[in-house]
């Protein structure tokens, strides 16, 4: 697009806003957002205006450069309107995870210093008018936009989306009759005010280990990752993605929405995860693209209705949020025919995306490996202890520098220098190894390799060789503790509906095929892996249900040399 300003290292210079409307400006005919289950299209040129109003009313109710605005809601078109207007005055979206409850949402909300809060009614079990109601007692009793709360002291405005707007709270619909008050040239000069490298977005990391942390990411950051995102997918405005993975979660919120921003793809949006709702989205609307977790793939796979569907236009796509089974990538790649399925390492600190296959890679590096590292992006692997620099199929940490890593984690410097060293090169905590072509794979997580007796052993590669058992729909393997060894491998396994599978015959299975010391000590069976919202499995919360399960909570876990 002629419009685009790049800088010096051919990197997109604009902000979120400027880019979507100069994608407007360029292609203003062409479908930007279609709801399939709700009364919501646009063209680039329609979203773009509508985008600038919310700006507006967000200027009017006192939102300006360097606020903060929480949202707290599924896929909703007001998300994606919020998190453009916000761009485009300067304000910073703060995401918040859709399966919070009250402990966790008043202390993102306290935590980020966040001045208003665009929520819907809830999402599932979590009831989010009454949770706000809990955490601000005076917020029914308050004038829109009064709110004076003695637990969130900088939160002032609440912008309730849907019907029957409860007591103390503005409708997302006043934000278009505010708007009115605000003429052109004030939005004209709050949007000169900004710097792509200013921060627009904090993500919490979902929070599997510790306090979550509020990651701040820029315009540059999220921009020229999506970009390259998009381009290893060979994205173009013929592309139609359906995006059934959350907004509030980088998955969505860059590798769907900023790689379709950067290539003029026309987003089909899902509210929230469902196998039906998201193949009925594809089949209707022509999709050609969908992005997804592992979960989210297989139960598409395993939907009795799955044959009923043709996906006929599929082409991409994107497995990623959790380490990609091999065999998963395979069925999707033969049954979805997503001939061109690619898949994305990274994390939330990252922008997110570090490494990518493309298009262009045989299918064996596209479910073997998680690609080569994007241009203008540095990756090695070193020594955990050492940091020495390792070679060609060595495991050890993966590190990363560039123009992705985030600005730091708000109001924590030192959790911030534990993460990024002094030499600006990222620590992610994972296990990688590269080989002599330059394609990385993922091992596990640092704290979920498993020690056993002095063996170092990565559950994925066992995880990988049980997903080619038939009757297996889910296996993840941890660590549980030991006496004699420090720790024994479980492999804790989601069976296909109506199949059944013995302890021994999964022992039996491994021991057949890999070395003995990494067939599992112990086997459980169950119905649900425990997940964050965003569809990533809590290995840690995992190890400890195993652990009890097990009756060895209060083994010792002493790592033995």
């Amino acid at each position: 697009m002629s419009h685009i300003k790049y800088d010096r290292h051919g990197m997109i210079d604009m902000t979120v806003g400027e880019y979507l409307a100069a994608a407007a400006r360029a292609n203003p005919d062409h479908p930007a957002v279609k709801y399939t289950d709700r009364d919501y299209e646009r063209t680039y040129k329609q979203f773009d205006e509508e985008c600038d109003r919310v700006a507006k009313g967000l200027l009017s109710m006192g939102i300006k450069k360097g606020d903060h605005v929480a949202i707290w809601a599924t896929n909703y078109p007001e998300w994606l309107l919020t998190l453009f207007s916000t761009a485009k005055i300067g304000a910073v979206l703060v995401t918040v995870n859709t399966a919070y409850k009250v402990f966790e949402a008043e202390y993102l909300l306290r935590q980020s210093d966040t001045k208003a809060l665009v929520m819907i009614d809830g999402y599932k079990d979590s009831n989010y008018v009454d949770i706000m109601n809990e955490i601000c007692p005076e917020l029914a009793s308050a004038a829109p936009g009064e709110l004076k709360s003695r637990r969130l002291p900088f939160l002032k405005h609440v912008i309730f989306v849907g019907e029957d707007t409860p007591a103390g709270m503005y409708n997302f619909r006043d934000l278009f009759t505010m708007a009115k008050k605000i003429s052109n040239a004030e939005l004209r000069a709050a949007k000169a005010a900004l710097s792509p490298h200013d921060v627009t977005n904090m993500q919490y990391t979902s929070g599997t280990t510790g306090f979550p942390k509020g990651v701040m990411l820029t315009h540059y950051n999220i921009l020229n990752n999506g970009r390259s995102i998009g381009d290893a997918m060979k994205f173009t405005p013929d592309d139609r993605l359906c995006i059934c993975v959350p907004f509030f979660h980088c998955f969505g919120l860059v590798l769907a929405v900023m790689a379709s921003l950067t290539h003029t793809v026309s987003m089909v949006p899902v509210d929230y995860y469902r196998p039906k709702k998201v193949m009925d989205a594809i089949e209707s609307e022509g999709c050609t693209a969908v992005h997804g977790v592992p979960t989210m793939f297989i139960g598409m796979l395993e939907h009795p209705d799955f044959d009923k569907y043709t996906f006929k236009n599929m082409r991409t796509g994107i497995m990623a949020g959790s380490v990609c089974p091999e065999k998963v990538m395979r069925d999707v790649v033969e049954k979805m025919h997503m001939r061109h399925i690619t898949s994305v390492y990274g994390q939330t600190e990252s922008s997110p995306g570090c490494t990518q296959t493309t298009t262009d890679d045989p299918l064996e590096l596209r479910v073997t490996t998680v690609g080569r590292r994007y241009s203008n992006v540095e990756t090695k692997i070193v020594d955990p202890e050492t940091g020495r620099e390792l070679g060609p199929g060595e495991v050890g940490e993966f590190v990363t520098r560039g123009y992705h890593v985030m600005k730091g984690y708000y109001k924590m410097p030192e959790a911030t220098a534990q993460a990024i060293d002094r030499d600006g090169w990222l620590h992610t905590g994972d296990l990688a190894a590269v080989d002599e072509n330059g394609y990385y794979r993922i091992t596990g997580r640092l704290r979920d390799m498993i020690i056993r007796g002095g063996e170092n052993i990565y559950p994925k590669e066992i995880e990988d060789f049980l997903y080619t058992n038939p009757k297996i729909s889910d296996v993840q393997v941890v660590g549980v503790p030991s006496e004699q060894y420090g720790e024994e491998i479980c492999a804790c396994i989601i069976l296909k509906e109506g199949e059944t599978l013995t302890e021994d015959e999964v022992k039996a299975f491994v021991n057949k095929s890999m070395a003995k010391h990494k067939t599992p000590s112990y086997v459980l069976f169950m119905d649900t892996f425990p997940m964050t919202a965003s569809g990533k499995i809590q290995k840690f919360r995992l190890k400890d249900r195993a652990a009890e399960l097990l009756g060895l909570s209060d083994k010792t876990h002493t790592h033995t040399a």
